[in-house]
Protein backbone atom coordinates (compact mmCIF):
# COMPACT_ATOMS: atom_id res chain seq x y z
CA UNK A 1 0.00 0.00 0.00
CA UNK A 2 1.07 3.33 -0.55
CA UNK A 3 1.19 5.80 1.64
CA UNK A 4 -0.12 9.08 0.98
CA UNK A 5 0.80 12.37 2.61
CA UNK A 6 -1.32 13.46 5.45
CA UNK A 7 -0.94 16.90 4.17
CA UNK A 8 -2.07 16.39 1.02
CA UNK A 9 -5.35 15.12 2.18
CA UNK A 10 -6.07 17.23 4.73
CA UNK A 11 -5.38 20.45 2.18
CA UNK A 12 -8.24 22.58 1.13
CA UNK A 13 -8.92 22.81 -2.16
CA UNK A 14 -8.15 25.85 -4.75
CA UNK A 15 -11.07 28.15 -4.04
CA UNK A 16 -12.43 29.65 -7.35
CA UNK A 17 -11.60 33.33 -8.30
CA UNK A 18 -14.02 35.93 -6.87
CA UNK A 19 -15.24 37.81 -9.74
CA UNK A 20 -17.97 39.41 -7.63
CA UNK A 21 -16.02 43.09 -8.25
CA UNK A 22 -17.51 42.80 -11.62
CA UNK A 23 -21.03 42.48 -11.19
CA UNK A 24 -21.71 45.69 -12.04
CA UNK A 25 -19.77 46.28 -15.16
CA UNK A 26 -21.56 43.00 -16.42
CA UNK A 27 -24.83 43.95 -15.60
CA UNK A 28 -24.23 47.73 -16.76
CA UNK A 29 -22.76 45.93 -20.61
CA UNK A 30 -26.18 43.46 -20.23
CA UNK A 31 -28.45 45.74 -19.67
CA UNK A 32 -26.75 48.21 -22.96
CA UNK A 33 -26.97 45.25 -25.04
CA UNK A 34 -30.51 44.56 -24.02
CA UNK A 35 -31.35 48.42 -24.82
CA UNK A 36 -29.49 48.15 -28.41
CA UNK A 37 -31.29 44.89 -29.02
CA UNK A 38 -34.78 46.09 -28.63
CA UNK A 39 -34.23 49.35 -30.60
CA UNK A 40 -32.40 46.97 -33.24
CA UNK A 41 -35.78 45.10 -33.77
CA UNK A 42 -38.48 47.89 -33.22
CA UNK A 43 -36.64 50.83 -34.79
CA UNK A 44 -36.32 49.97 -38.47
CA UNK A 45 -39.69 47.82 -38.71
CA UNK A 46 -41.30 50.64 -36.77
CA UNK A 47 -39.85 53.56 -39.60
CA UNK A 48 -40.31 50.98 -42.71
CA UNK A 49 -43.71 50.90 -41.90
CA UNK A 50 -43.91 54.44 -40.61
CA UNK A 51 -42.28 55.83 -43.76
CA UNK A 52 -43.89 53.53 -46.01
CA UNK A 53 -47.79 54.69 -45.00
CA UNK A 54 -47.37 58.22 -44.04
CA UNK A 55 -44.42 59.81 -46.05
CA UNK A 56 -43.85 57.79 -48.78
CA UNK A 57 -47.83 56.93 -49.90
CA UNK A 58 -49.65 59.41 -48.31
CA UNK A 59 -47.68 62.69 -48.62
CA UNK A 60 -45.39 62.00 -51.61
CA UNK A 61 -47.90 59.93 -53.33
CA UNK A 62 -45.69 57.21 -54.61
CA UNK A 63 -46.90 54.14 -55.62
CA UNK A 64 -46.88 51.11 -53.72
CA UNK A 65 -43.88 49.71 -55.90
CA UNK A 66 -41.77 52.77 -54.65
CA UNK A 67 -42.88 53.27 -51.38
CA UNK A 68 -41.56 49.72 -50.53
CA UNK A 69 -37.90 50.26 -52.23
CA UNK A 70 -37.52 54.26 -50.17
CA UNK A 71 -38.87 52.71 -46.84
CA UNK A 72 -36.14 49.48 -47.25
CA UNK A 73 -34.00 52.13 -47.48
CA UNK A 74 -34.94 54.49 -44.08
CA UNK A 75 -35.17 50.88 -42.50
CA UNK A 76 -31.15 50.17 -43.80
CA UNK A 77 -30.05 53.32 -43.08
CA UNK A 78 -31.76 53.07 -39.17
CA UNK A 79 -29.57 49.57 -38.76
CA UNK A 80 -26.79 51.56 -39.39
CA UNK A 81 -27.49 54.00 -36.95
CA UNK A 82 -28.03 51.67 -34.03
CA UNK A 83 -25.61 49.70 -35.01
CA UNK A 84 -23.23 53.02 -34.76
CA UNK A 85 -24.87 54.09 -32.14
CA UNK A 86 -23.63 50.82 -30.50
CA UNK A 87 -19.99 50.60 -31.15
CA UNK A 88 -19.68 54.13 -29.81
CA UNK A 89 -21.74 53.55 -26.40
CA UNK A 90 -19.68 50.14 -26.19
CA UNK A 91 -16.11 51.91 -27.10
CA UNK A 92 -17.04 54.60 -24.38
CA UNK A 93 -18.37 52.33 -21.94
CA UNK A 94 -15.23 50.39 -21.75
CA UNK A 95 -12.47 53.12 -22.13
CA UNK A 96 -14.53 54.69 -18.94
CA UNK A 97 -13.72 51.25 -17.34
CA UNK A 98 -9.96 50.84 -18.51
CA UNK A 99 -9.15 53.81 -17.44
CA UNK A 100 -10.74 53.16 -13.82
CA UNK A 101 -8.92 50.29 -13.80
CA UNK A 102 -5.56 51.74 -14.24
CA UNK A 103 -6.21 54.33 -11.62
CA UNK A 104 -6.51 51.86 -9.18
Amino acid sequence: MDRFDKTSLNAAPALAPDFRGNDGSLVSALKTLLFFTILMVTLPIGLYFASKMYFFEATLGLSHNDSYFYAAIVAVVAVHMVLAMFVYVAWNEGSSQWREGKQD
